[in-house]
């Protein structure tokens, strides 16, 4: 009886401190994208933004896309009110640099690169971006975050490609 009370006591343990690490994240954060859906999309999610070493960590879970790869975008307007986020503008792009893949050096500050969609249509992701920042004058605060219905090609000029807009939020101050 006490070996059963105590891997029931280590399960629940473990089980409370992985569910943490989603919190740690969201606690840590200091700016959050909460993206939704483009009109005839069922897309949505939330990123969550915080300074590293060399950049910036995002964290985020989209849901309602096809299964593979997709464009992963900050544009230069923090605005996603048009039906299909041709509000939000182009890649934000201060520094004109072309378009690229996130690993150049030479690339828009928004070029995030793609994030993959499982076979449910989730998308979990946690990367570091070394040219975005959260203060400055380059910073990505108050600019939106879209993802698109395809992969980007990191070579189409000016956005890789990737088809229409079917996410969009606002990164905002937490």
């Amino acid at each position: 009886m006490k070996r059963t009370s105590s891997v029931t006591v280590a399960a629940i343990l473990l089980v409370a401190s992985l569910s943490g690490c989603t919190s740690i994240r969201q606690q840590t954060a200091e700016a959050v994208a909460v993206l939704n859906p483009t009109q005839g999309s069922i897309a949505q999610g939330t990123i969550y933004f915080s300074r590293a070493t060399d950049g910036v960590r995002l964290d985020g879970e989209i849901t309602g896309l096809k299964p593979g790869q997709h464009g992963f975008h900050i544009h230069e307007k923090g605005d996603c009110s048009a039906p299909d986020a041709a509000s939000a503008g182009g890649h934000y792009n201060p520094t004109g640099m072309p378009h690229a893949a996130p690993y150049d050096v030479q690339r828009h500050i928004g070029d995030l690169g793609n994030i993959r969609a499982d076979a449910s249509g989730i998308a979990k992701f946690s990367q570091v971006d070394h040219a975005a920042r959260l203060d400055g004058p380059n910073s990505i605060i108050g600019h939106a975050v879209i993802i698109h219905a395809d992969p980007d090609d990191y070579k189409t000029q000016p956005a890789g490609n990737a088809g229409k807009r079917v996410a969009c939020g606002v990164i905002v101050k937490q």
